[in-house]
């Protein structure tokens, strides 16, 4: 496979890692303290999988300047998703508003700078 379609495959899994964190925001907005632990384990098993297969597409392959900037603050998005599983989560405490949102910020922004990278 190439890196061109590797980098491609990642930012697809990472949408769909998206739309999952846009469902766990949505839950925790609704007022409940916690999302269902299936779903917060799927939205981390499918960013933990997009980030391995990125970070092998970049040291196998190589992959476009912007692309690591992308990278790099998925990383950040993805220690603060552990952040929020285990300090909170895995002690069934009410998840942080501010840390959530916080997360998808960050993880929005690296999405967007990898998928510019990737597609331009």
């Amino acid at each position: 496979m190439d890196v061109q379609t590797m980098l491609k495959t990642a930012v697809i899994l990472l949408a769909l890692t998206a739309l999952g964190g846009l469902l766990l925001a949505g839950i925790r907005f609704a007022g409940r303290p916690q999302p269902p632990t299936a779903i917060a384990m799927l939205h981390g098993l499918l960013a933990g999988g997009s980030l391995t297969l990125l970070l092998y597409a970049g040291f196998a392959a190589g992959m476009p300047g912007g692309a690591w900037l992308g990278v790099i603050l998925l990383v950040v998005a993805a220690l603060g998703g552990l952040v929020l599983n285990l300090n909170y989560h895995w002690k069934r405490l009410p998840l942080p508003i501010w840390l959530v949102l916080v997360h998808a910020a960050v993880a929005v922004a690296g999405f967007l700078v990898l998928a510019l990278a990737v597609w331009r």
